[in-house]
């Protein structure tokens, strides 16, 4: 499950790209504002007002930023998993990254 940002478009965008790419139909989508996914951030005691985030649910196991972008990528497979290679960069690194492109969306 990928909760993303329903009123961004870049996060609208992305969730299109995902759904293209995801021949196998792993992925299932809900935006961070709507109720499923308002269950799912307080089950897992993630803030349900901060919406400048993407969180990626496998196997009960919840990442944000960019290690959930990283990991589906991974799961995407194809070229698209060489991408994950990017998870050796340190966390902090890569959350910073990911907020400065979060707040120019």
């Amino acid at each position: 499950m990928i909760l993303f940002d329903g009123v961004c478009s870049l996060c609208s965008r992305m969730v299109q790209f995902i759904t293209r790419q995801d021949v196998n139909g792993k992925f299932r989508f809900a935006s961070l504002q709507s109720d499923d996914g308002q269950t799912l951030l307080k089950k897992y005691g993630l803030p349900t007002t901060d919406f400048d985030t993407v969180v990626f649910i496998s196997e009960d196991r919840c990442l944000v930023k960019s290690s959930a972008v990283l990991h589906v990528f991974r799961v995407l497979g194809g070229f698209w998993k060489l991408i994950y290679i990017l998870i050796i960069f340190p966390r902090p690194l890569r959350d910073f990254v990911y907020d400065i492109i979060a707040k120019t969306r």
